[in-house]
């Protein structure tokens, strides 16, 4: 039997908790990580998205500055980190930062994201100088800033608890935080691949400190390495689990992994399949999740477009220079116009609308 366009029997009773609204289990989502049945396991994700968002899909005039790509993690999977001293090693001085933020000063950016590696001399003070001389420059963008990895790293130097240090980084200006860093949750995986790493504990921890401040914060899981099925499910289930305490996430992005110029540059990463497989079954097990975003810098822009046939409602924004990525071997382009974001969700049958970081419309284009 063919139920609703879904062809694989092992989803019905997935469907039937689906249609009623229920929460699925970890046991769920390891069925539909199994399946075979792409266009079913989509369909299911479907009903969920529109459901929340009818045929919306969002996205943000928005602008990307990497500050420094010089850390102390070293972590295998990641192209971008240097060691101080290192070839390609760099490091912003805040005048450049605000050189940055100044060329694009007649642009309607709503949203400024900021992100780096944990860097082993900059001061406290310069983080809270960078969000308050943005803020001077540009008062009415959101500075959405620093992984919960660089927040515990920034209260270690400054020897600041984690409440005081988000504290004085949300009196500098800072109003939410990306989610990047969480990786995937798995010991087993971190143990070899990013062992000096804040861990799985302390990346929730600092996230739900956050939401404790009113800091909103989104949520991140890197797959297509060494993760098995079984630990993507116990992420995700992980994350709403702490979603129900706090409710303070907004958006979950998954993460593809891209192995040019890392320690695993002789992983194939995910494909096509497994990205949009990963997409839906993270709208179907984060029910308390508003919004699950494709980046399209790490999927591309077809693949993201795509993306919106399998429960996604957010594919990001203008973006403009992206590094991180991009130093894994990223082709996709450094930033999308408006109207090119408008179309390629108009294309996919969907209504583009305009959001802030907080997901308040900016501006809703039929």
């Amino acid at each position: 039997m063919v139920l609703s366009g879904i062809q694989d029997p092992a989803l019905h009773p997935i469907y039937d908790k689906v249609a009623a609204g229920a929460r699925l289990s970890r046991e769920d989502g390891g069925t539909l990580f199994d399946s075979p049945d792409l266009l079913g396991v989509g369909r299911l994700a479907q009903m969920v998205k529109e459901r929340l968002h009818g045929r919306r899909a969002y996205f943000i005039y928005n602008q990307h500055i990497n500050y420094s790509n010089i850390c102390v993690n070293g972590c295998k999977f990641c192209a971008f980190g240097r060691k101080a001293g290192e070839p390609g090693a760099y490091e912003m001085s805040l005048p450049e930062v605000f050189e940055k933020v100044e060329a694009r000063a007649h642009e309607p950016i709503t949203e400024i994201h900021i992100v780096g590696g944990c860097h082993p001399d900059l001061p406290f003070a310069y983080y809270l100088d960078m969000l308050r001389g943005i803020k001077a420059r540009r008062p009415e963008v959101h500075l959405q800033a620093f992984t919960a990895v660089e927040v515990a790293h920034l209260a270690q130097k400054a020897g600041l608890s984690l409440p005081d240090t988000l504290a004085a980084l949300k009196e500098a200006g800072l109003g939410s935080l990306p989610g990047g860093g969480a990786e995937v949750f798995s010991p087993r995986v971190r143990q070899s691949l990013c062992p000096e790493k804040l861990s799985p504990e302390g990346w929730i921890e600092v996230a739900q400190v956050a939401h404790g401040l009113d800091l909103n914060t989104n949520a991140t899981m890197l797959y297509g390495h060494l993760e098995t099925v079984a630990e993507r499910v116990d992420h995700l289930v992980r994350l709403r689990e702490a979603q129900d305490e706090t409710g303070g996430f907004l958006a979950f992005i998954p993460l593809a992994f891209h192995p040019a110029n890392t320690g695993l540059s002789d992983l194939a990463g995910p494909s096509a399949i497994d990205d949009l497989k990963t997409l839906a079954i993270s709208r179907l097990m984060l029910d308390n999740f508003p919004h699950i975003k494709a980046f399209w810098v790490m999927l591309g822009p077809k693949l993201s477009q795509i993306s919106l046939c399998f429960g996604v409602d957010d594919v990001d924004g203008t973006v403009m220079e992206e590094r991180i990525t991009h130093m894994a071997g990223a082709q996709t382009p450094q930033g999308l116009t408006r109207a090119q974001l408008q179309a390629l969700i108009r294309e996919a049958g969907c209504e583009p609308v305009e959001r802030d970081t907080l997901y308040r419309v900016v501006v809703s284009s039929q």
